[in-house]
């Protein structure tokens, strides 16, 4: 039995849709996954082997340690759910990942999505990605990220108001849901399942004029860190703010041919970057700088999810926009890499090897 599983990256808020918006891109974790059917025993931890292909050159290892690495943990969680406490005899779970850690690109998020999508496969448990969604939001509590990594497209996404009783379940503390390093089979007899629709989400259209350029810095900012900057009150004129343009903002995007001064528009922010832009340095000039008007191709610009990446939106001159923000970033000392990604309109997939 072997299968590939294929989870996008993402960017979420989009500039105002702060936890609400995120958008797949075309950069992919890859599990290439094979089980002996054969074999009846392992010495394998939890009957499971990782081997990694690191292809995203972040100074962070990916754990190899199924009790450990966040994917094989999630996809534990979704298997003890259903009353299976391992995985099956001899599972090989290859890591193929080239997407930056902790660069606002939804590493995480991505990690969550494809380990809830292995265990619904080894388990042989028929979940709908409906259900998975459910299964991610229990781990990673914002939908913007993971319901991009797992529906695909631009999508923007909510929570349910929950029934006090799931809401309960909703905020247990992740050490209680997903097994704990080194605590090995016996480790959370009976996790706590998902309510049933924990969050939901609407794809949108997007203008298949528009391309995306990511710039990556060389460095990281935490998501909790990116959090403990942003202020616990705001004022009745930022937010309408922001609602005025997430609003305004699916529409931009799906509108064909694409309109540059109301796509620029649409993507500012009062809610998240002010506050994050003492994180990343030259952040301030680069959303200044960078205009349709100042330059040829350009539709928009934002940070991308808590950053440091920065997502800009372009018909044309892609590398020419790349280089305008590297050079800010050089300003600064900063070295960048850069890609350019178009959305992942699948989201994550599944393939299965008949030939093995």
């Amino acid at each position: 039995m072997a299968f590939t599983i294929r989870t996008p990256c993402s960017s979420a808020n989009i500039g105002p849709g702060f936890d609400v918006i995120g958008l797949a891109l075309s950069l992919y974790l890859e599990l290439r996954v094979s089980i002996k059917t054969s074999e009846v025993s392992s010495d394998q931890p939890l009957n499971c082997i990782i081997t990694c292909e690191d292809q995203s050159s972040s100074p962070q290892e990916i754990s190899l340690n199924p009790e450990i690495n966040l994917i094989t943990r999630v996809a534990l969680y979704v298997l003890r759910c259903h009353d299976q406490r391992a995985f099956p005899v001899e599972t090989h779970v290859h890591i193929v990942n080239p997407i930056p850690l902790g660069r606002g690109l939804g590493s995480s998020g991505a990690a969550v999505v494809a380990g809830a999508i292995l265990g619904n496969e080894v388990g042989r448990l028929g979940l709908s990605k409906a259900r998975l969604l459910d299964y991610c939001l229990m781990i990673e509590r914002h939908p913007d990220n993971v319901a991009a990594a797992l529906f695909g497209g631009f999508v923007g996404t909510y929570l349910n108001e929950l029934k006090p009783e799931d809401l309960a379940r909703i905020e247990i503390p992740l050490s209680e849901i997903l097994p704990a390093p080194a605590g090995g089979i016996n480790t959370g007899i009976k996790p706590p399942e998902p309510p049933l629709g924990i969050g939901h989400y609407k794809k949108f259209q997007w203008a298949k004029e528009i391309k995306t350029i990511v710039i990556i810095p060389d460095f990281q900012v935490p998501t909790a860190k990116a959090r403990e900057v942003l202020p616990t009150m705001y004022s009745r004129a930022d937010v309408v703010f922001n609602l005025q343009r997430a609003a305004l903002l699916p529409s931009a995007l799906g509108q064909s041919p694409p309109d540059p001064d109301m796509i620029y528009l649409a993507m500012q922010d009062k809610v998240h970057q002010p506050y994050r832009q003492t994180l990343i340095p030259g952040l301030t000039e680069i959303l200044l700088s960078m205009t349709p008007s100042t330059q040829a191709g350009l539709l928009g610009i934002c940070l991308s999810g808590a950053g440091p990446t920065i997502l800009a939106l372009a018909t044309s001159n892609f590398e020419e926009i790349a280089e305008r923000i590297i050079g800010q970033f050089k300003l600064q000392d900063v070295s960048c890499q850069w890609k350019l990604l178009e959305p992942a309109e699948d989201g994550s997939t599944v393939k299965r090897n008949t030939d093995i």
